[in-house]
């Protein structure tokens, strides 16, 4: 088994442990590098195995676990502050290490979609310096198989508008999780945000995370020169106090980096500081305004919370998702409609019965009625028939009808008036039975 040495300053981290699989670690090979000395078993049971990837103040390691059956895959995360840190600022530093891993593993258990912690710890070693000593941090979390959005962008080229759709409402989904809990992440950006083999979207790195207090409502906390230039908001850049809008910034940059496979300091005039992304793509007008709210200047113009993203993001995607308007002179309303199934209802029966006073044949009258009929439906769908139209047809045969010898007044009241609440009626009916089957298909 391969074995990689977590000290920074290795100079050949990989280390060769071919009875490592064994319950029992027995010889000093199993327990240190053969390069610098560092112990390569972390808390007794953590067996890093390859690094994942490397920072400023410390690195990722794949690992596996020796304690857990079949040695399952996790992620150990090293935290080794600055060597020129005083005592006291390695204590603090010692805290804020354990409240942010307490936090992880507060919102790790309630939500599927961020990675949960299985332990965190320090460690001193001795240093490669003579007489002195180096203190490292580690977290060790579950392991995303996956990819990040970052390595998908390289390999598939830039997401298609759905596709920045769909991540972003994900997204938005777990920021209002972590929102909620008064959490701000802080570092939003593709290489945070993981795509499992699966499909499922985790957001990953939460070693920027900001508990924050309630300033006027608003969740509010200072902020500190962790961030990554082009995906940070302006508030986060000088320092000052970061907030929930602050981390939609981030993720409106994200999606841009996504549509556009460009760096977000490439899309920013350094002139007038303003974003210049919409050249780059074409998707839908009510995108481009969800997401450049998003990303506006100053933190109390953007929108406030996920939800209202999301809010936003559906009144989208009614008006992108559903069919083509018909033109002005072709669209009928719900009053329009109903009233044109009463007049085609009264005018039906006022044939029928004229017809059959007439034929005394069911299947003439049948027959010449439903052609009458269909022309017209057909002359209102056109619109040759209009309103008051409507009214002066509806008089005149009505009035005709009525001279015709063996037509009893109140009969053909009653029947024509009848027919024209039966056709309200099934015209309702089969409009309600429309829309909720539009619904589901």
């Amino acid at each position: 088994m391969e074995v990689y040495c977590t000290r920074p300053a290795c100079q050949r981290p990989q280390n060769h442990c071919p009875d490592l699989d064994d319950t029992t670690i027995k010889t000093t090979p199993q327990k240190y590098c053969t390069s610098c000395g560092m112990p390569l078993m972390l808390d007794g049971r953590y067996v890093p195995v390859k690094l994942l990837g490397k920072g400023g103040f410390g690195a990722a390691f794949l690992a596996l676990d020796r304690r857990f059956p079949g040695m399952r895959q996790c992620v150990v995360k090293l935290f080794q502050p600055p060597s020129h840190f005083t005592p006291e600022q390695l204590e603090v530093a010692e805290k804020l290490f354990e409240r942010e891993a307490n936090v992880l593993a507060y919102i790790g258990e309630e939500h599927d979609q961020i990675p949960q912690l299985f332990a965190f710890f320090p460690m001193f070693v001795p240093s490669l310096q003579p007489g002195q000593q180096d203190q490292f941090f580690y977290l060790v979390q579950e392991y995303i198989d996956g990819q990040n959005l970052e390595e998908e962008l390289v390999q598939n080229g830039k997401f298609s508008e759905q596709q920045a759709l769909e991540l972003l409402q994900e997204s938005l989904k777990i920021l209002k999780f972590i929102h909620d809990k008064q959490i701000i992440h802080r570092d939003i950006k593709p290489s945070n945000i993981m795509r499992r083999r699966d499909g499922k979207l985790f957001i990953l790195d939460f070693g920027a995370v900001k508990q924050v207090t309630t300033v006027s409502g608003v969740g509010a906390g200072s902020s500190t020169s962790i961030y990554t230039p082009g995906f940070a908001a302006p508030e986060q850049i000088t320092g000052n106090q970061v907030f929930k809008s602050t981390d939609l910034y981030a993720l409106a940059a994200t999606v841009i980096n996504l549509l556009t496979e460009k760096e977000p300091t490439q899309l920013i005039d350094p002139h007038s500081n303003r974003w210049i992304w919409q050249k780059e793509v074409s998707i839908n007008s009510h995108f481009v305004y969800i997401l450049n709210k998003m990303l506006l200047p100053a933190a109390e113009d953007r929108f406030q919370t996920a939800d209202q993203v999301l809010a936003a993001i559906d009144q989208y995607l009614t008006y992108a998702t559903s069919p083509p308007q018909r033109k002005a002179n072709t669209a009928f309303s719900t009053w329009e409609l109903l009233t044109g199934a009463a007049f085609s209802g009264f005018e039906g029966a006022l044939m029928a019965i004229a017809l059959f006073t007439l034929t005394q044949s069911p299947i003439i009258t049948l027959s010449l009625a439903s052609v009458i009929l269909g022309l017209l439906i057909f002359a209102q769908t056109k619109r040759w028939i209009k309103k008051l139209y409507l009214l002066i047809i509806t008089v005149i045969s009505f009035v005709i009808v009525l001279f015709i010898p063996g037509i009893s007044p109140l009969e053909l009241v009653v029947i024509s008036v009848a027919g024209g609440l039966f056709a309200i009626a099934a015209t309702s009916l089969f409009r309600l039975i429309y829309k909720l089957l539009s619904q589901f298909i």
